[in-house]
């Protein structure tokens, strides 16, 4: 059967949209956007491959949704010349990666990271439909030489598996839910250049600066070298703290400064007031104990271990911050 797309002379065309049923047109689609690979299906008769992304247009990055309808395994070789990182997380369905760390598992709660360097082989199941991020090469390696203030000497290599459920990710992941979400509308917002040019560096920071990576250490260094010792103290005293009864005084204390420079540095640093870093630190606590659950575990008693005393507005907090109520939370980590 025919395929029913053309493959795209430029990237850098708002929207983009495939659908194959043979392999060949699927893989050579692909290798458009991400690179040389190969893909093979047991069924390949059943295939019913279907990309639909759009593209910011500052450094060609491509964010959207993708499926192919029947198993399929995709192989990447050292030196195939990739020239993407591929950032996957299934919405349905799972996935599952080789790349010579063991078998890694793929599904909602966990996606993964194709780096262009290593061996790898993809299998992907016939049900999975996916979020997909395709971030060009050279732009990795521009966004990562700010962040240093220097040339990287070596290729970043991120941990394969990127966690969707809990932490810094999970905001990442957030963030690409919403930017495809917003681009498949009519709106030509994105489409103006300093708009997408900030928009794919913030894309692009954050998944630097929340993923482990072999740069992770020194880019660390180089947050903590910057941050004053006051506001150490008051991220400690938070964290080691953030399940008593802590008002805004008892961080000012531990940090031994005023309330106007707490605040100002919190913003500057952090990017949120130092009540609101103690309330999404209590929600993160509150949200890797109901991942941990069972059945028995009841969502009360957790609010009220991380400082929530108010149910009603803990789960409004927790459904704004993670975009499901703790209840359904609590129903998926007693499956696990």
């Amino acid at each position: 059967m025919k395929s029913e797309a053309v493959l795209p002379n430029d990237l850098r065309a708002h929207g983009l949209h495939a659908a194959h049923h043979d392999l060949d047109g699927a893989r050579a689609w692909m290798s458009t956007i991400c690179g040389p690979h190969s893909l093979q299906a047991s069924a390949p008769h059943c295939l019913e491959f279907e990309h639909s992304a759009n593209v910011l247009s500052a450094m060609s990055t491509v964010l959207g949704r993708i499926q192919y309808g029947t198993d399929v395994v995709i192989g990447v070789e050292p030196g195939s010349s990739l020239k993407s990182y591929s950032i996957s997380l299934p919405l349905d369905g799972e996935q599952e990666l080789d790349c010579g760390k063991g078998l890694l598992r793929s599904n909602a709660g966990t996606g993964l990271i194709i780096s262009p360097f290593d061996s790898q082989r993809l299998s992907i199941t016939g049900n999975c439909r996916k979020l997909q991020v395709a971030i060009d090469c050279c732009s990795m390696q521009r966004v990562l030489d700010e962040l240093l203030e220097r040339p990287a000497q070596a290729p970043l290599v991120f941990e394969p598996c990127i966690n969707a459920e809990l932490g810094a990710t999970a905001s990442w992941w957030r963030m690409v839910r919403y930017l495809v979400d917003e681009m498949d509308g009519d709106c030509d917002y994105f489409e103006h250049l300093p708009m997408a040019r900030d928009l794919e560096r913030s894309l692009i920071k954050g998944l630097i600066l929340s993923q482990p990576n072999n740069y992770s250490a020194a880019l660390n260094d180089k947050v903590q070298s910057r941050c004053p010792a006051f506001l150490k103290r008051a991220q400690q005293f938070i964290e080691d703290h953030c399940g008593d009864d802590i008002h805004l005084i008892d961080i000012e204390r531990a940090a031994g400064i005023g309330p106007q420079k707490l605040h100002d540095s919190f913003k500057t640093h952090f990017g949120v007031s130092p009540v609101a870093y103690l309330k999404r630190f209590r929600l993160q606590s509150a949200r890797r104990s109901l991942l941990q659950g069972h059945s028995g575990y009841n969502i009360a008693a957790i609010a009220s271990q991380w400082g929530f005393n108010h149910l009603g507005r803990f789960a409004q907090d927790y459904q704004r911050l993670f975009g499901e109520l703790p209840s359904q939370t609590l129903e998926r980590g007693s499956r696990h």
